[in-house]
């Protein structure tokens, strides 16, 4: 099921309003990708990226095309782990952010 305009809209207009809400997406985006599950971790970042330093201030920031970021942030994207994290860590600059992880024992 593809997602409305209106949701995507409604998405962005929360972590700008909400530094909470855009902090729990990053967080989620980094939980989904080292979870495993990298086709969410992309669309959620995707969202983030969207609602915060859009893809021309992401392409200027990382100097790569616009089209590749969005390409690398597609459903059957497929960053590097060198673009990944470039990703992560303007989008975590911008929120003001640091990321830590923490191990959760399975059990």
């Amino acid at each position: 099921m593809a997602l409305t305009r209106e949701f995507k809209r409604t998405v962005v207009e929360r972590v700008r309003r909400d530094p909470a809400f855009a902090n729990a997406l990053l967080d989620e985006a980094v939980t989904l990708f080292l979870n495993g599950e990298v086709d969410s971790a992309r669309l959620v970042l995707r969202d983030l990226v969207n609602a915060t330093v859009g893809f021309e201030g992401l392409a200027v920031e990382t100097d790569k095309p616009v089209k590749s970021l969005h390409r690398m942030l597609s459903r059957d994207g497929n960053p590097t782990m060198d673009n990944l994290a470039a990703i992560l860590g303007v989008v975590r600059k911008k929120l003001g952010v640091e990321l830590q992880v923490h191990a959760v024992k399975a059990g």
